[in-house]
């Protein structure tokens, strides 16, 4: 396996394919780097170099017990970007991996990217604040930590078959084939990571990182968005960036890289080459 070893001794997997300019993937809680087969074989194909890591305490990535916020996610991706040399790149962040580019590009700075894309992300802040009146309350995550420390690998049936893939919709046709290979990449990873992330998704602040990013950026978010709701996320990530632009799907749920993996995959292409 390919794997680097950052400062604090944490050992990250990491997928590196094709030559050509690098498009980056940081994928969602609680998968890994496998959730983007589908856009790193289309962009591969397409003459890329595609690259993407397992997050720490993901996937094939080390099991640490610390290091499960924002700040370490950045710097484990900046660690990756270095070791690789990666220049001119184009960063793609799904959910939580949305915030990971964009503390990545505002901690780190603009010299190694081009271009960021923020799918289906949780920035600016998913908790209901008294500054952020329309996040969900605290509780959503209290609750969702508690069933990830008590019945994981049931809550990780039930997630995709419901609201992340929009299998709970009427007259959606649930995937068994993407279920299991959403439980299969979640159980591949720490209880311990994956408890601790959540509060990392969903009670940091991304306002101010926004704000300082300057390279354009492709917000993409479904309007069905049942796990990271759009309203107060897609539309005031794109208001606080410089260089931002909101692309909005009818009726797509929050995994619409897989689901609707050809609509997305088009949009991406078409922004990188812009």
């Amino acid at each position: 396996m390919s794997t680097i070893t950052t400062e604090d001794g944490t050992q990250i997997f990491y997928k590196d394919w094709g030559e050509g300019q690098p498009i980056v993937f940081s994928h969602g809680w609680p998968l890994s780097s496998d959730d983007w087969d589908a856009q790193m074989m289309f962009f591969v194909r397409h003459g890329y170099r595609v690259v993407a890591h397992d997050r720490r305490g993901h996937g094939r990535s080390e099991q640490t017990d610390g290091g499960h916020d924002m700040d370490h996610y950045a710097d484990d991706l900046a660690a990756l970007t270095a070791h690789l040399d990666l220049r001119d790149a184009v960063h793609v962040g799904h959910s939580t991996g949305g915030g990971e580019v964009v503390r990545y590009v505002a901690r780190h700075g603009e010299g190694r990217v081009a271009k960021a894309v923020l799918i289906s992300a949780v920035p600016p802040l998913m908790v209901r604040t008294d500054a952020n009146p329309g996040g969900l309350p605290k509780s959503v995550f209290d609750d969702l930590q508690d069933q990830v420390a008590a019945h994981r690998a049931e809550l990780y049936r039930d997630f995709p078959s419901g609201p992340f893939y929009g299998f709970n919709r009427a007259g959606a046709e649930p995937s068994e084939a993407i279920i299991e290979n959403w439980w299969r990449q979640g159980m591949m990873g720490g209880a311990k990571a994956h408890h601790d992330g959540v509060v990392a998704f969903s009670q940091t602040d991304f306002t101010e990182d926004l704000e300082k990013i300057t390279v354009p950026v492709l917000v993409m978010h479904g309007d069905d968005d049942q796990v990271v709701p759009y309203e107060n996320s897609g539309p005031r990530s794109a208001e606080l960036l410089q260089n931002g632009t909101l692309k909005t799907y009818e009726g797509f749920p929050h995994g619409m890289p897989t689901t609707e993996a050809e609509t997305i995959n088009a949009d991406l292409l078409e922004f990188v080459r812009g």
